[in-house]
């Protein structure tokens, strides 16, 4: 049986190691500011993102810093970069010059993420993470409602 290009390399992001939403989970970030989201929905836009930078960092090469969630203009600079990406990745967006602004661009977003003193791991990082999701109020999706 043979594969098609869409089995043999997967499109948009990857998902990082231990992500706290299921696949078929229904998306909640975008541009939109997480402040004004409630406790669930403001965990699964973190966790989305983790997973997007995760990713990101990979892909292109990302001086990613840890702790750049604490960071507002870190965590709207890589939530902007995600949404540029991802509208290339589905077919959205088809234009070249566009994707070439992208990735000139990157040495701009790069200077954003300067700030911290340790690279991102995340896998050392994701506790540190949590932590902070949950500082912010953010409510862990398999724990709502347990007050």
């Amino acid at each position: 049986m043979s594969r098609t290009a869409d089995e043999d390399e997967p499109r948009g992001r990857a998902v990082a190691s231990e992500p706290d939403v299921q696949p078929d989970t229904e998306p909640v970030r975008g541009l939109g500011d997480w402040r004004p989201l409630a406790g669930t929905e403001r965990w699964l836009w973190f966790d989305q993102l983790w997973q997007e930078v995760c990713a990101l960092r990979a892909r292109y090469r990302l001086p990613v810093r840890s702790g750049w969630w604490e960071d507002n203009v870190q965590v709207e600079a890589l939530a902007a970069l995600a949404s540029w990406v991802e509208r290339y990745d589905c077919g959205e967006w088809d234009d070249p010059p566009g994707k070439l602004a992208l990735l000139y661009d990157l040495e701009r977003i790069a200077t954003l993420l300067r700030d911290g003193n340790d690279p991102f791991h995340p896998e050392r990082d994701r506790m540190a993470f949590v932590r902070h999701l949950v500082e912010i109020g953010c409510e862990h999706p398999e724990r709502a409602g347990e007050r």
